[in-house]
Formats: C-alpha cells, structure tokens, sequence
C-alpha cells in the first residue's frame, strides 16, 4: 500500500474553498451545514433511484476537492456488479473494468464497507490488474466510500482525478460526510420506492383475489389461498400471479 500524501499546500478545485486567497477554509460549523442543505435538496428534488445517484455524482464532483470524475458502483448478491449513473468517460472506463475484472477499489470499499484510498494507480498493488489497466486509461488518484449497504446489496461514491495524489485529509474529511448525508438521502428515496411498489402489489391482488371471488364464487380467504397455491406450484411471485388474473380479465 503507498504512503499517504502529507501535501498540506495543494490549490483544489472546489465551491468548497477559496482558491483565490490566502484565507483558510471554511469553519467547520459551516461545512455540517452545508452539507445537511444538500442532503435535504436531494430528498426534495429526487423523485426516483436513477435520479438521486445523478444528483449525489454531480455534487460530489462540485464539492470535494481534487474530484475529476464520479460513479456510483453497486454490487447485487456479491456477485452483479452494475454502474447506474457516471460522470465523465474515465468513471465509465474505471467501472467497466471493475466489472470485468471483478476487483478494484470500488468493489472492495462497496463489500468491505470501506473508504479505499489510492494515491498512485501506477504504484498500487492490491488489485493489479486493475491497477495497471486504470493507469493506462490515465487515471492516477481515486478515492471511494461505502455509500450504503442493504441485504445483499452494497454500494460505493467513486471519484477519480488524473493527479498523484490528488485526495489529501481535506478531501476525505470532506468526501466522508458527504458520502454520509447522500447515503441517508438515497436510503430514503429507496425506502419510499419499496413502500410504493408494496402498495401497489397490494393493490393487484386485491383485484386478483376480488376477480376469482366473483368467477368461481369464493370467499375472500379461499380466493387468497387459491392465488397462493398457483404462486406456489408455479414458482412465481404472488404479486405477479395476481396480476396474470388480472390482465387475463373476467371472461377468463
């Protein structure tokens, strides 16, 4: 593993940090602040999975120094690796070979629940193969955070930059709280769609086990058992079942 960069004097490329003066950064009472904002845009203005994981890249690039390029990587099962959203053709490269190859640093920081760091890509050693195809795309420094982790699904905010070195404390300090308020604004837009999808699955066999009671002149426990048995001996989902009944419709 290389040594960590003692840099202190870098210039970065941040909203976050006045570039343009000698005056230090932000206090930290503001930058919880800022960051709880953001959390709080991203729940507001996301309606969907796809589209929060666009803001929380997006953003990521905007406020943590040095970010060049981000993904979010997310592993289903430990095994379907899969990149929803990307920001810039070198995250898209660096993903499509995690894929490949089944290692890298956002794979191992997605199950391992991580912050994974690399400071030289042409020097690191833990994933090679990786590491040197990732170095010959040009990319130097990432810097990757467990965004969340549910059941078997786990997930990782990836940033590249195309400088040694680029990520210094101030980068992960940064990085790691906002990694923690998008992790709670995606775990809610995910809870909200799980919730829509449970109603609207209610809302199906309703309908299925109300079209079998007045076909076959059932009661509505003996409607229910009959659409989980056809579940059962078909290996299929009770919710798809019913909706087979329903879109058969009643002259079936």
């Amino acid at each position: 593993m290389t040594a960590q960069s003692e840099s202190r004097g870098e210039v970065f490329h941040s909203d976050l940090l006045d570039h343009g003066s000698q005056d230090p950064p932000p206090s930290t009472p503001a930058l919880p602040a800022q960051m709880a904002d953001l959390a709080r845009r991203l729940r507001s203005e996301s309606r969907d999975t796809e589209t929060i994981l666009r803001a929380i890249c997006a953003a990521a690039v905007e406020s943590i120094p040095s970010a060049e390029y981000a993904s979010i990587t997310l592993v289903e099962n430990r095994s379907t690796i899969t990149s929803p959203v990307l920001i810039g053709n070198l995250a898209a490269d660096s993903d499509r070979l995690q894929a490949e190859l089944h290692e890298g640093p956002c794979v191992t920081s997605a199950l391992q629940s991580d912050t994974v760091v690399i400071d030289d890509m042409r020097s690191d050693d833990r994933w090679p193969r990786f590491s040197a195809a990732a170095a010959d795309l040009g990319i130097r420094s990432m810097l990757c955070f467990c965004l969340y982790v549910e059941g078997d699904s786990f997930g990782a905010l990836n940033l590249h930059s195309t400088r040694v070195n680029a990520f210094d404390d101030e980068s992960r300090s940064i990085g790691s709280l906002f990694a923690a308020h998008a992790a709670i604004a995606f775990s809610s837009v995910r809870e909200k769609e799980q919730i829509r999808s449970a109603l609207t699955n209610r809302d199906v066999i309703g309908q299925a086990k109300g079209m079998l009671m007045e076909r076959y002149s059932l009661s509505a426990d003996d409607a229910f058992q009959l659409l989980a048995r056809l579940s059962q001996d078909s290996n299929t989902k009770l919710a798809d079942v019913a909706l087979q009944v329903v879109e058969a419709g009643p002259g079936q």
